[in-house]
């Protein structure tokens, strides 16, 4: 029998991940490029294309429920109204045409919205891709499966049915006879083939699948830009939230900056999470990533100052004291390269990184600004350059990073959730042997 910290992962995963080939093989044939540009196999006709030249494309939304401050709320507003982008209010060159709504809550905004803009719901899915035709009709989807009454699972993931509705828009896809560009918000799903399926049919139809959440797009304070090539060492993200939520935007935080490293991303061997003192107990061997705890912390604006100071200077015993119920996550690459994410509830409410780089030792630091609403807006500015991507990506069929980043964060928020489910224990990861290369550029929100 294996040990309990080797065994398979159950429906998670198979001792190996049986796509790699796929994907390693796509990256050396096609290079970055193809990778991240669509690669149509299911062409449309001459007089379907020209027409696409001088109409306004549509857009689909699939959400589970919208109401107010809900992530449904937020994309579908700002499709239909616009948002702030530089200087200017910008309205998008594309016209939100049809929504499917799953839930209908108390303070339900989708049928005020319906009314208002004259954007229809409808019934299924597959209704809303084909306007109520039999044939797809719109020019871009978007799934936007976060919050809702859904059930959890044994380790308190919330089911989210965004894989159900990624297979419900492929199949129009393919009963079409093409693809369009597809967004889906946050991580891919709580299951690893699920994950991996949806990042293979993007391939596979061809179509520009973007995938992800604010955080590697939003505000940078101060605006800091990794160059492709960097010989980094440790990544560390300080934040907040809780497991299989929060916890993906600090491993998107910390992967947007690790993948630019010199050799690019290789994957994850292994990884780590560990509750309360067990965090303290980890840290006592690892000089530098208490190093780059504490220079991340340094970029925090909400960083907790003890009793009867004004200015927070952070101890590793004031850190235990304001969190007691903290989560890390260790990551270790396949290439040596090591990832901490830190959930300091009661110390921070915000989002930053610290990167240490090879043989300098210099410090990377930035804040990833997430003004969360109410609290601090109503507005929650950090989606627009998200939306701005989206709109971009269906416009231009080319998406800013590849999907692989989101598929590798999925795996390692879902691994991560399983070494806590099994006691924090160390968890092997062949199946995370997610290879790719970022772009010259980040695509995070500029002065």
């Amino acid at each position: 029998m294996p040990s309990k910290e080797t065994r398979p992962l159950g429906i998670l995963a198979t001792p190996r991940w049986t796509r790699r080939r796929f994907l390693t093989t796509a990256f050396k044939a096609a290079g970055v490029a193809a990778a991240v540009r669509v690669v149509p196999n299911l062409s449309a006709l001459p007089s379907q294309l020209s027409a696409s030249r001088t109409a306004r494309k549509k857009v689909a939304i699939l959400a589970t429920e919208v109401r107010k401050y809900s992530h449904a709320q937020h994309f579908i507003d700002r499709f239909l109204e616009g948002y702030g982008w530089h200087g200017r209010h910008h309205r998008p060159s594309l016209d939100l045409a049809s929504l499917y709504i799953d839930q209908f809550p108390q303070g339900d905004l989708s049928r005020e919205r319906e009314r208002r803009h004259g954007v229809r719901i409808y019934p299924t899915i597959a209704e809303a891709l084909t306007l109520g035709g039999s044939k797809l009709a719109v020019d871009g989807v978007l799934i936007i499966g976060e919050h809702g009454r859904y059930p959890r699972n044994d380790k308190g993931q919330v089911l989210y049915p965004r894989f159900k509705f990624f297979k419900q828009v492929v199949s129009v896809f393919e009963a079409s006879g093409r693809a369009v560009p597809m967004f889906n918000d946050k991580h891919l799903s709580t299951d690893w083939q699920e994950c991996v399926a949806m990042v293979e049919d993007s391939k596979r139809l061809g179509f520009p699948f973007l995938a992800g959440s604010s955080l590697p797009v939003t505000w940078r304070i101060p605006e800091t830009e990794i160059r492709l090539g960097t010989p980094l060492q440790e990544s560390v993200c300080v934040c907040y939230g809780g497991v299989d939520s929060y916890d993906f935007h600090g491993l998107e935080t910390a992967q947007c900056m690790s993948e630019r490293r010199a050799g690019g991303e290789a994957g994850v061997k292994s990884i780590l999470a560990v509750r309360g003192g067990r965090i303290w107990q980890e840290l006592a061997a690892r000089e530098q990533t208490r190093k780059l705890l504490f220079a991340a912390l340094a970029r925090s604006h909400t960083c907790k100052a003890p009793p009867g100071h004004t200015i927070s200077v952070p101890t590793m015993e004031w850190i235990q004291k304001c969190s007691p119920n903290a989560v890390a996550y260790f990551i270790e690459h396949i290439d040596g390269f090591k990832t901490a994410m830190f959930l300091l509830n009661g110390c921070v409410l915000d989002f930053t990184y610290a990167g240490l780089a090879r043989k300098t030792g210099k410090v990377i630091s930035c804040q990833m600004h997430l003004p969360m609403p109410p609290r601090q807006t109503t507005l929650a500015d950090f989606f627009n350059p998200l939306v701005h991507h989206i709109e971009q990506t269906i416009l231009t069929g080319t998406v800013p990073y590849p999907a692989e980043r989101t598929l590798l964060t999925s795996g390692m928020t879902l691994f991560a959730v399983e070494s806590l489910h099994r006691g924090q224990v160390l968890l092997p990861t062949p199946e995370l042997s997610v290879r790719y290369q970022a772009l010259p550029a980040s695509a995070f929100w500029r002065a």
